[in-house]
């Protein structure tokens, strides 16, 4: 018997060490990127479509309402520490000035943004901790917040965006090609408490770069449903502002997971708003050659 649970101890460390999970991992449907991974050889489509409005307290700014249409498409390739991300969003947008006592209106659709990039995982705490084993004799010291929750996993992002064209959503000058990149931590905090940090330094190299932290607090119960809450702050000098969003999502299977979302804002020029839903499906591909040595 002895025998038997340390061989099944150590075929678990030897799973959780992959970054590849039984049940679909997600970034839906917050912003924010997870410092983990969706493993070798898989492939991830994570998309959804959002309606909100963007009204400015100031007359001579014309007022904007648009959908989003949501994309994100996700592989881990060669090692399980490395995935690819394509990462963007698609506006149809229809603007109204009132002027005179008149309302003109404009509409106009293109890429918010679109940015081909790769996440690598540097450091991850519960690679030593499953070569502990878990605490057999304290349910307590396994299960509930301790200090060691405060070691976040570590990775980092660089990517480049993709804006061609005459596109109404890039400032004047703005290049085709600009550099995006990312530190990313995550503390999983006993079972059921994420929180991941994003701090991004995007289009450095222009002439209005753009410096944003997203913070996202995620609890998951019944197994299947999780709610979040995320606080974003972004500093441009064309632009900056605050974000709260908010959302929960609902795993179908293992493979695909739906959501529902919505954002608010803390200033009232433009006052923003944002509801959504959206959906994750994994195509698994994932394969993992395990070699249990004996325990001896």
């Amino acid at each position: 018997m002895k025998f038997r649970l340390t061989g099944l101890l150590l075929f678990a460390a030897l799973v959780t060490q992959a970054q590849y999970t039984e049940t679909i991992n997600s970034n839906r449907p917050g912003e924010s990127f997870g410092a983990y991974s969706v493993g070798t050889n898989v492939l991830q489509f994570e998309t959804g479509i959002a309606y909100g409005e963007d009204d400015h307290a100031f007359t001579l700014i014309p007022d904007r309402t648009q959908v989003d249409y949501q994309y994100q498409v996700r592989y881990g390739l060669i090692v399980e520490q490395l995935e690819l991300i394509l990462d963007g969003t698609f506006v149809n947008a229809e603007e109204s000035l009132l002027r005179g006592g008149t309302v003109t209106t404009g509409s106009y659709s293109n890429f918010q943004r679109n940015t081909f990039g790769a996440k690598y995982l540097l450091y991850d705490p519960f690679v030593k901790r499953d070569k502990e084993g878990p605490n057999l004799y304290s349910w307590k010291k396994e299960n509930l917040l301790q200090w060691r929750d405060l070691i976040p996993a570590v990775s980092v992002y660089a990517g480049v965006n993709l804006l061609f064209g005459e596109n109404p959503f890039k400032f004047t000058d703005e290049p085709s090609f600009s550099p995006k990149a990312a530190l990313i931590t995550q503390n999983n905090i006993g079972r059921n408490w994420v929180l991941v940090s994003n701090f991004i330094v995007d289009k450095p190299t222009t002439d209005f770069p753009t410096y944003a932290g997203i913070f996202t607090l995620t609890h998951t119960f019944y197994s299947r449903t999780g709610v979040f809450v995320e606080f974003q702050t972004y500093i441009n000098d064309l632009y900056s502002d605050e974000i709260l969003r908010g959302g929960l999502a609902y795993l179908v299977n293992k493979n695909l997971q739906v959501d529902v979302s919505g954002l608010i804002n803390f200033k009232d020029t433009p006052e923003r708003w944002r509801a959504g839903i959206g959906l994750s499906y994994r195509v698994d591909m994932h394969t993992d050659d395990y070699v249990i040595k004996d325990a001896n």
